[in-house]
C-alpha cells in the first residue's frame, strides 16, 4: 500500500466534477437544470456549460427567478441542503409546474452537500416528497487555486458572528473528515479562537464516531496520523477583525475592493477593459456601451495575473512596463529569424504572445482604473485614518476626519469600517464619541440603520470601551476577552517601518508596513525561528524551539492577549496500526503539508501573505489554505447593513 502523494486540489476538483456528471447521467434524456444562484460560480470552476450540455442539460434557470418552463420532461433542482428557504422555493416551483403544465414532469433534487431533515420536512409538508427523487452531491471544498480550498459559503461571516449559526463550522468539520479519511489524521491540530476550538472538538467527535461505526482493521489503518500532513492550524476570524477592515493593498486585493472577485471572476465595465475578444469587431452604440460589462477570469491560468496578484500595488506599474518591453522585444525577434526553423519556432509561440498581449491590455487598463481611485483625495483620507489607527495613534485624533467623511456623504460601509477598525484596535470607542457617531450616521444615512448599528454590536465589531470587560494583560487570564493590539503591536512586531515592496522580506509588505495578526499567528507555528528572531532577538531563535512540532511554544504571552481559546491537540492512532503503517509506507519523510484554515473568511491580502511564507518555506513544507469563503471589509459590512428603508430623512 503506497502512501498518498499529498492533498492534491486537482483530485478534489476532478471528484466533484465526476460526482455531478454521474448524477446528471442517472437522469435519462434531456433535462432542464434549475440551480441556486450562489452555486453557479463554484460549479463553473470545475465543470463548463458545454460539458453539462453533453450530459443532456438543455436549459439552465436560476432557482431565485422562479421561471423554469415546461420545455423538458426532466427537471433537476440543484441547491444547498442546509438552506430551508431554498428547499421551500424548490417545493413551490414543483407544485407550480405540476399545476400549470400539461407535461408529466419527472423531478430530481440534488442537494449540496447533504440531505437534511429540515429539507425532507418542507418537501413533505408541501406534498411533493413522494413525487421527487432526492440525491446528495457531497461538494464541500471547492479548489479556487492549487493552494486554496474554499467552502464558498457566502454568508458564513454573518452566520457565525451575527446569527450565531454554527452550520459552516459543521460543514468545515465534515470537509476535513473527508481529507482525514483519505490522507490520515492531522497529527497535530492547533488553533486560536472559540469557533476554532469548536471545530477542533467536532473533528475529534467525528473521528470517534467513524471509529465506532467502522471497527475493521482496514479503517483503523486509514485513520492513523498522516504521513503527508504536518498539522492543521485553525484561525477564528474574530481573533483579528482589524485586518479585514483595513483596505487591501495588493493588486488582487484592490481589484476585490473596487470591483469584487467572486469564484475567480470579476465583472468589469467594458469601458475599462474593452469588449470580449469575440465582440471586438462589432460596432457598439455609444450609450449602450457605458452600461455593458464583461467577466474577467482571474486565476493562475492567466500567467501575467499570477505574477501580479500577490504584489503590493505600488510596484504593479513597473512590472507591467517590464512585461510590455519584453513582449515588444519578443515580437520584434521575428525580424531576426534567418531560417525557416526559426520562423516556425516564432509562429508556434505566436498564440502565447497574443494571449499575453491580451492579458497585458486588460491588466494595464485595470491598473490605470485602480490608480485613479488610489490617487483620489477620498482614498488618501481613508487610508491615512486606517494607518494612524493601526500604528497606535490616539483614536480621538481621527474623529474629525471621520465626521468630515460623513458630512461629505461618503458611502456608509466606508464610514462603518473606520469606526469598527477603531473599536477593534482600541478595545472599543468611548461611549460619548460612539453616541455622537451613531447620531450623525442616523441623520445622514437614515434611521433604518438603527438595525445596522445593532447588528454591528451583536457581532462585537462596534463596542463602547465601558462594555469591554478587561483587556487580557500580559500574564493575565489564559483566555483573552479582547484582542489587545496595543500589546501585540510590539511583541509580534505588527508594524514594520522599513518595507521593501520590490523585494519584500516580511509579510508586512502586503499592507505597506502592517503585518496581519492572523498570519503572524500562523508564523508563530511554522516560522518560529524567524519570528522569534525579529521579536525577541537572534538568541531567542537559537534556543532549540523550532517547527510546528513545538506548537505555540515561545509565544504563550502573546496568545493570552488574543481573544478566544488557544489549543494544541495531538492526534495519535493505535500503536499496532501505527507500526503497520510505518512498515507498509515507510517513514513518511519528505516535504509535508501544513493545512491553514480561516474560519469565517479570509482576504486576498492574507492569502498573499501566506503565499509569501510558503515561498520562504519551500523545500521544507507546503501550505494549503482552506476557508469558509473569501471576505473583505465591504462584505463584512454587507452582513450588517440594513438594505430596507424606513423613509427618507431631511
Amino acid at each position: 500500500m503506497a502512501p498518498h502523494p499529498g492533498i492534491e486540489t486537482d483530485q478534489i476538483k476532478e471528484k466533484a466534477r465526476k460526482d455531478l456528471l454521474d448524477l446528471l447521467e442517472g437522469v435519462r434524456g434531456k433535462k432542464n437544470l434549475v440551480i441556486e444562484k450562489g452555486l453557479a460560480g463554484p460549479i463553473g470552476i470545475f465543470v463548463k456549460f458545454s460539458t453539462l450540455q453533453e450530459y443532456g442539460v438543455d436549459k439552465i434557470f436560476y432557482l431565485e427567478n422562479s421561471n423554469v418552463d415546461s420545455s423538458q420532461k426532466n427537471v433537476i433542482f440543484l441547491a444547498r441542503g442546509e438552506n430551508a428557504t431554498r428547499s421551500l422555493a424548490i417545493a413551490e416551483q414543483i407544485k407550480r409546474l405540476q399545476k400549470n403544465s400539461s407535461v408529466d414532469h419527472e423531478f430530481s433534487i440534488f442537494l449540496i452537500p447533504r440531505r437534511t431533515l429540515v429539507c425532507n420536512k418542507i418537501l413533505e409538508d408541501i406534498g411533493v416528497l413522494g413525487d421527487v427523487s432526492v440525491e446528495e452531491l457531497p461538494l464541500y471544498f471547492v479548489p479556487l487555486e492549487q493552494d486554496v480550498l474554499s467552502l464558498e459559503l457566502e454568508d458564513s461571516f454573518g452566520d457565525l458572528y451575527l446569527r450565531k449559526d454554527p452550520t459552516c463550522t459543521f460543514l468545515a468539520a465534515r470537509a476535513f473528515m473527508l481529507l482525514q479519511q483519505k490522507h490520515g489524521l492531522f497529527p497535530r491540530i492547533l488553533g486560536k479562537g472559540d469557533n476554532a476550538h469548536r471545530l477542533m472538538e467536532l473533528l475529534l467527535r467525528m473521528r470517534s464516531e467513524v471509529a465506532a461505526e467502522e471497527p475493521s482493521s482496514a479503517s483503523r489503518l486509514g485513520m492513523m496520523p498522516s504521513a503527508v500532513i504536518e498539522s492543521l492550524i485553525i484561525i477564528d476570524r474574530e481573533v483579528d477583525f482589524a485586518t479585514v477592515l483595513l483596505t487591501q493593498l495588493t493588486y488582487e486585493g484592490l481589484i476585490d475592493e473596487l470591483f469584487g472577485i467572486k469564484d475567480n471572476q470579476a465583472e468589469i465595465e467594458t469601458s475599462i477593459v474593452g469588449p470580449a475578444p469575440g465582440q471586438q469587431g462589432k460596432a457598439p452604440t455609444v450609450p449602450a456601451q457605458q452600461g455593458l460589462s464583461r467577466k474577467i477570469q482571474l486565476d493562475s491560468s492567466d500567467k501575467l495575473y499570477d505574477q501580479l496578484r500577490d504584489t503590493n500595488f505600488a510596484i504593479v506599474g513597473d512590472l507591467l512596463n517590464k512585461i510590455a518591453r519584453r513582449l515588444k522585444h519578443d515580437y520584434e525577434s521575428r525580424h531576426g529569424a534567418k531560417s525557416t526553423s526559426e520562423l516556425r519556432d516564432f509562429v508556434n509561440k505566436l498564440p502565447g504572445y497574443q494571449a499575453e498581449q491580451q492579458s497585458l491590455k486588460i491588466h494595464t487598463s485595470l491598473a490605470e482604473e485602480i490608480t485613479k481611485h488610489t490617487r483620489s483625495d477620498h482614498f488618501s483620507r481613508v487610508l491615512e485614518v486606517q494607518q494612524n489607527l493601526q500604528q497606535g495613534s490616539d483614536p480621538s485624533s481621527q474623529h474629525d476626519t471621520i465626521e468630515e467623511l460623513i458630512a461629505r456623504d461618503t458611502p456608509l460601509p466606508t464610514v462603518l469600517r473606520l469606526l469598527c477598525l477603531e473599536s477593534s484596535i482600541s478595545g472599543g470607542i468611548r461611549q460619548k464619541d460612539l453616541e455622537n457617531f451613531k447620531r450623525l450616521i442616523l441623520q445622514a444615512y437614515g434611521y433604518q440603520h438603527l438595525l445596522t448599528l445593532s447588528a454591528l454590536e451583536k457581532m462585537r465589531l462596534l463596542e463602547t470601551r465601558a462594555s469591554v470587560n478587561v483587556l487580557a494583560l500580559p500574564g493575565g487570564a489564559a483566555t483573552g476577552i479582547k484582542t489587545n493590539y496595543n500589546y501585540l503591536r510590539k511583541v509580534l512586531r505588527l508594524i514594520v517601518n522599513e518595507v521593501n515592496e520590490q523585494d519584500p522580506n516580511d509579510i508586512a509588505y502586503v499592507y505597506s508596513g502592517y503585518a496581519p495578526l492572523s498570519v503572524r499567528l500562523v508564523q508563530c507555528v511554522i516560522q518560529k525561528p524567524y519570528l522569534l528572531s525579529v521579536t525577541k532577538g537572534a538568541n531567542a531563535a537559537s534556543n532549540g524551539v523550532s517547527g510546528a512540532g513545538h506548537g505555540w511554544q515561545g509565544f504563550e504571552d502573546a496568545l493570552k492577549n488574543i481573544k478566544g481559546e488557544t489549543f494544541n491537540k495531538i492526534q495519535r492512532g493505535e500503536e499496532a496500526a501505527t507500526k503497520a503503517r510505518q512498515i507498509l509506507s515507510g517513514t513518511g519523510g519528505g516535504r509535508k503539508t501544513v493545512v491553514v484554515m480561516f474560519l469565517g473568511g479570509i482576504t486576498f491580502t492574507e492569502i498573499a501573505a501566506l503565499r509569501f511564507i510558503a515561498r520562504k518555506e519551500e523545500g521544507r513544507r507546503r501550505i494549503l489554505i482552506c476557508t469558509t469563503g473569501i471576505i473583505s471589509g465591504g462584505r463584512m459590512m454587507d452582513a450588517a447593513v440594513e438594505k430596507g428603508t424606513l423613509g427618507k430623512t431631511g
